[in-house]
């Protein structure tokens, strides 16, 4: 077999990080709030990932691209997807899709996916990293990487493309760890709420009932037919908010005993078809039982593969069949 390696698998924290010359940038000044929220993002590194990397097929980014408003305060820039898209149409979202295979590195596909998308320039000095996050699971089975960087130049204009994206607008970081509408004179602030959430039932392993806790937030343009931010979008805006801001947001994320990030990832790595035809077209060694503890799934089911896994003739549909008919 390979070795369990392909295109944009670099080291992760080996990435050029520039330094931040915040008295040289074309910004406003800093609040201290401000202040040490970057500094907390650029100490940020992502826990250590015991899980195998999904090859680049199955790989995405997106940018979580902080600016400095004018009372000092970071906002995030945000899009609006294009109506004719296939997926996702219409919805707000970061910049980001899917790894080519000319990409670097997760860093790499964020940036030219921003440049693609927006225009935003992908000089470093202009726009320096300032960290990488855990991947982040998308319902399209895409292992979805959120990039944070930092734009010091406030003169730079968006160029829209307008085959994917329709606006683009922004919204208060903090606000993401708060439910209370940083749109006070908004009449959606009055009329509905700002922050929502629906909890989702889906079956984990060994037919384990699990709740995932999917969050809304209004974005104030509402009326204007912007949706609001929700989903997996919502969900990694909290994470960079809950890490910048180094305080949990004053609602419920996730329900107790709900399973970790890192959990439904093995669970989608072992019991999805698409990873693992991606993983074996790829010729890339997974530790299955690995994966599998980490999912939760029962030690003798663990047995039970490596017997099979040894059996001649078995494809990959017929294998995920079988483990999934035993669980």
């Amino acid at each position: 077999m390979a070795p369990n390696h392909s295109p944009g698998t670099s080291n992760l924290l080996k990435y050029h990080r520039p330094k931040l010359r915040l008295k040289e940038a074309k910004i406003p000044t800093l609040s201290q709030e401000s202040k040490q929220c970057l500094r907390n993002l650029v100490a940020y590194r992502p826990p250590k990932a015991r899980l195998p990397v999904p090859p680049t097929s199955r790989r995405a980014a997106v940018l979580v691209a902080l600016f400095v408003g004018r009372m000092g305060d970071l906002y995030v820039l945000l899009s609006r997807r294009s109506a004719t898209l296939r997926t996702y149409a219409g919805d707000t979202s970061l910049p980001g899709g899917r790894m080519d295979e000319g990409d670097v590195n997760v860093e790499d596909t964020a940036r030219r996916e921003a440049f693609e998308e927006i225009g935003l320039p992908r000089d470093r000095r202009k726009v320096p990293l300032l960290c990488l996050f855990e991947p982040f699971l998308a319902g399209n089975d895409l292992i979805v990487t959120p990039v944070v960087v930092l734009i010091l130049d406030n003169t730079l204009r968006p160029m829209l493309n307008a085959a994917e994206v329709t606006s683009l607008f922004s919204h208060p970081l903090v606000s993401f760890l708060s439910s209370v509408s940083p749109f006070t004179s908004e009449p959606e602030s009055v009329e509905v709420k700002y922050h929502t959430h629906v909890d989702h039932s889906s079956t984990g392993p060994n037919n384990a009932a699990w709740t995932i806790r999917m969050h809304r937030f209004l974005t104030g343009r509402e009326a204007g037919g912007i949706k609001p931010v929700f989903g997996l979008t919502a969900a990694m805006l909290i994470r960079v908010a809950t890490v910048g801001y180094a305080r949990t947001p004053d609602f419920e994320v996730q329900l107790a005993g709900s399973p970790s990030l890192e959990q439904r990832i093995a669970w989608a790595l072992y019991s999805r078809p698409t990873f693992r035809q991606a993983f074996e077209h790829h010729r890339i060694q997974v530790d299955w039982p690995l994966v599998k503890k980490i999912a939760g799934i029962r030690e003798d089911s663990i047995e039970r593969q490596a017997k099979y896994d040894h059996s001649p003739g078995k494809g990959i549909w017929s294998l995920w069949r079988h483990e999934r008919s035993k669980l």
